[in-house]
């Protein structure tokens, strides 16, 4: 009996004078935590940037697209046949720029006269658009090769436009 007692002293001792933390759900510091996310798959990806080339050839233009995840990271690039080379660099700095900035390019006109346009990688004019779906941003399209951002940007809108309700429906 004397031996439980000297045994049993430090650890009422030691629950005693111990301080109580409240234990949260999620918050066990040996807890492994994830974070869930929405990707768009490389076969969409590729519908969306070709229904972007289809709507600008309709207009007559030819030009290149990029779909970038959310991340900005290239997921596809096409540059329609005549399309100049350079329209592939364009879309893809501006897709990049709507992933990183969550808007569209055409809303970065303030953040275009700022330091922000010296940061290698990114470009601020129209024609990059966000993929938002079920208020998930799945990543960014991009258009260039059109007289004016304008046209890229309504190029973008519309291969977006062509897949949103079929990937909201996935959701």
């Amino acid at each position: 009996m004397k031996i439980c007692k000297l045994l049993l002293a430090p650890v009422l001792t030691w629950a005693l004078l111990s301080p109580v933390a409240a234990k949260e759900p999620g918050n066990a510091p040996n807890q492994v935590k994830t974070v869930e996310t929405v990707r768009l798959s490389l076969d969409k990806a590729i519908e969306l940037a070709r229904a972007a080339i289809d709507a600008c050839r309709k207009k007559g233009i030819q030009v290149g697209v990029t779909v970038v995840d959310r991340n900005g990271l290239v997921q596809v690039t096409l540059r329609d046949t005549l399309a100049a080379p350079l329209t592939l660099k364009i879309s893809k700095m501006k897709a990049y720029t709507t992933a990183n900035f969550n808007v569209p390019t055409s809303a970065l006109t303030r953040q275009a006269n700022s330091s922000l346009a010296n940061v290698e990688g990114l470009m601020m004019n129209p024609g990059g658009i966000p993929i938002h779906v079920g208020g998930k941003l799945l990543g960014a399209v991009a258009v260039s090769g059109a007289p004016s951002g304008k046209t890229d940007e309504e190029c973008a809108k519309a291969g977006v436009q062509k897949l949103v309700g079929e990937l909201e429906m996935d959701l």
